[in-house]
């Protein structure tokens, strides 16, 4: 366990490939916030790139071709903030377990945002999991311990026990680790997995949220609002339906339905609504699409509802009531 993902890439392509070279599919050099870039990172690592296949196409055959006596490390990077789409093709992380096994090579996958939930209970089908990955026979995985784990900012490496162990006898690991809080944090959400106390890891508690609850919530708070004693016919409160975002960091095309609350006023932009809404006690961060607010209840929490419907009802002022 390290401070986040990058630094796993980091102390892993330095333990396993400094002074060699590591073969990456040219559709795989990912760039992801704070320009962590895969290329950069090598570079850093004391390892040397080889690029194989092209954009849109890499097949097994593209690795073996590309090793050599200098080669180090198979790597698969997981595309987790885009896609590539139309005439693809990729191969199977198997075809390249086996490769790996056949040429002697550690196969390194780099998940960006680890999956220890199955995503196919709540509709994501094409999201890599963690245990996938081993159970499959990558060696070495790295992935982060926030996002779709849930836990604390930190990256995780798990895979080959005596791979590991060369991780942690690396000078560069000492710099890279975490403090005691953040394992505190860890251990906690990891204890939820194994619990199965799935509600408990904030990210799964709103994954697993179905449209009719949410639409049961947002029904309620619209009501609570709409009967404040002040009405105007400048502020508008419905309810649409909608999709909620997984995130940039995972599941790049993953939607899960919901039902959303949409403000508009007639003398406010949703900019300038939005910017209120920030700055109320506590603030509401709201999204913005086709010059409507819009409030997801996905990602607020039950008991936090009538927090909202207060903060809400105390927009109806004589500057800026609220009406049906």
């Amino acid at each position: 366990m390290v401070n986040n993902n990058a630094a796993a890439v980091l102390l892993a392509l330095n333990s396993l490939a400094e002074g060699g070279e590591v073969l990456v599919s040219r559709g795989e050099l990912v760039e992801i916030g704070g320009s962590f870039r895969i290329p950069d990172v090598m570079s850093k690592s004391g390892a040397t790139l080889r690029e194989v296949g092209t954009t849109n196409r890499t097949r097994a055959a593209d690795y073996e071709l590309a090793i050599n006596d200098r080669t180090r490390l198979l790597l698969r990077v997981h595309r987790s903030n885009f896609e590539i789409t139309g005439f693809t093709e990729q191969p199977g992380l198997d075809e390249l377990v086996a490769l790996a096994r056949r040429r002697n090579l550690p196969l390194m996958q780099d998940l960006g945002s680890g999956a220890l939930f199955d995503l196919r209970s709540v509709g994501i089908n094409d999201e890599p999991g963690v245990l996938d990955s081993l159970r499959a026979g990558v060696d070495i995985v790295t992935y982060s311990g926030d996002k779709l784990l849930g836990g604390p900012q930190a990256g995780l490496i798990s895979g080959r026990a005596d791979l590991v162990a060369r991780l942690r006898s690396n000078s560069l690991f000492r710099a890279l680790r975490v403090d005691k809080l953040t394992y505190a944090a860890l251990e906690a959400t990891l204890l939820a997995y194994v619990k199965c106390d799935h509600d408990a890891v904030p990210v799964l508690r709103m994954m697993r949220l179905s449209k009719d609850e949410i639409a049961r919530r947002a029904g309620k708070i619209v009501s609570q609002v709409e009967s404040a004693p002040v009405k105007s016919a400048h502020f508008k409160l419905e309810l649409l339906d909608g999709e909620s975002v997984i995130g940039g960091g995972a599941a790049p095309s993953a939607v899960l339905p919901t039902r959303l609350i949409a403000l508009t006023h007639i003398d406010l932009s949703a900019d300038e609504l939005s910017a209120r809404l920030r700055a109320t006690t506590p603030p509401i961060i709201a999204r913005i699409e086709e010059g409507r607010v819009l409030l997801d209840l996905r990602t607020v929490f039950p008991e936090q509802d009538a927090n909202l419907a207060t903060v809400l009802a105390s927009l109806t002022d004589a500057k800026l009531p609220i009406t049906n």
